[in-house]
């Protein structure tokens, strides 16, 4: 395992009269966190490992730009044919003893990557996925699931389908800062996509997402240019650390450090919860980390 650093990143423009107020009137009880899920999407290619990003309208918790992922949902606890891994082993995996909690975070995360981008870990049994998921009729889908008409459970049911849990790893735990109004707690997940599958945005909502190249993603990370394309008024002429929370981009600098998807989904992790403090460097408010360091350059405090 690598050593771990203190990272410094900065702080967010929206964040910066909660932290102020929490170091005014001093710490006290965090709101609680919101449960959620998020996905990696992965695929290789011949610049190296690509993963997908997608705009966040208004000040998401997961950032401006992010992974496809969302809050936990009622409905994610419905009974619903399960392929691969058992919850227990989940919950393992993700360090918890709530073997309910652990399955109703592997739920979100398959539902919130079909909502956001159609791509369905689903077929009629182990050997097999869904295929052609972006048709009309599949939209439609996402669209009633997104908007809570349907269940996931109820599409998967009515098409005869069953998730494949053996085809998401388990990431890591992010957790928003103690003084932010807005806390998510986020499993974070991985998966390459499945033959026949290619990710799109959601009629009526989707605005901005594509296939990024993490290592020139990285390697721009002080330009504005993932920012100026997005095209949005809180993207353009933005850097990389004002569109992305301080997970994705960690998360980003270890996808362009490895080599393909499978060397970065064979990665052995540790259960481990990350969430940046509110420290002051120089005068200046920022957010430090627990990381490793994976890109030269970066500022940091050794332990």
């Amino acid at each position: 395992m690598p050593q771990l650093a203190r990272r410094l990143f900065a702080l967010p423009e929206e964040l910066v009269g909660a932290a102020q107020s929490w170091l005014e009137h001093g710490e006290r009880t965090p709101r609680a966190a919101r449960l959620a899920s998020s996905v990696v999407l992965l695929r290789d290619s011949p610049n190296g490992l690509e993963t997908w990003l997608a705009y966040r309208p208004g000040s998401s918790p997961l950032g401006v730009l992010a992974f496809p992922g969302g809050s936990l949902d009622t409905a994610d606890d419905d009974p619903m044919g399960w392929l691969g891994p058992s919850p227990q082993h989940w919950a393992e995996q993700m360090g918890t003893d709530d073997v309910g909690l652990a399955r109703r975070h592997v739920v979100g995360a398959i539902r919130e990557l079909f909502e956001e981008t159609g791509i369905l870990l689903a077929g009629p049994d182990m050997s097999s996925t869904v295929e052609a998921t972006s048709t009309t009729e599949w939209m439609r889908a996402r669209v009633a699931v997104a908007e809570q008409e349907k269940t996931l459970a109820q599409v998967l049911d009515k098409r005869g389908l069953l998730l494949r849990t053996d085809l998401l790893k388990s990431l890591v735990n992010w957790r928003t800062p103690d003084f932010a109004h807005r806390r998510f707690d986020t499993r974070y997940f991985a998966a390459t996509v499945p033959m026949g599958q290619e990710p799109t945005l959601l009629d009526g909502k989707g605005i901005w997402g594509r296939w990024v190249n993490a290592a020139q993603v990285i390697e721009g990370r002080n330009t504005t240019a993932l920012g100026d394309e997005a095209g949005q008024e809180n993207t353009t002429g933005q850097t990389l650390g004002k569109l992305l929370v301080p997970g994705s981009e960690i998360m980003l600098e270890k996808m362009a450090s490895a080599n393909g998807c499978i060397a970065y989904l064979s990665y052995k992790r540790k259960a481990h919860v990350y969430q940046p403090a509110l420290v002051e460097e120089d005068g200046q408010l920022m957010l430090e980390v627990e990381a490793a360091k994976t890109t030269p350059g970066d500022p940091q405090r050794e332990r």
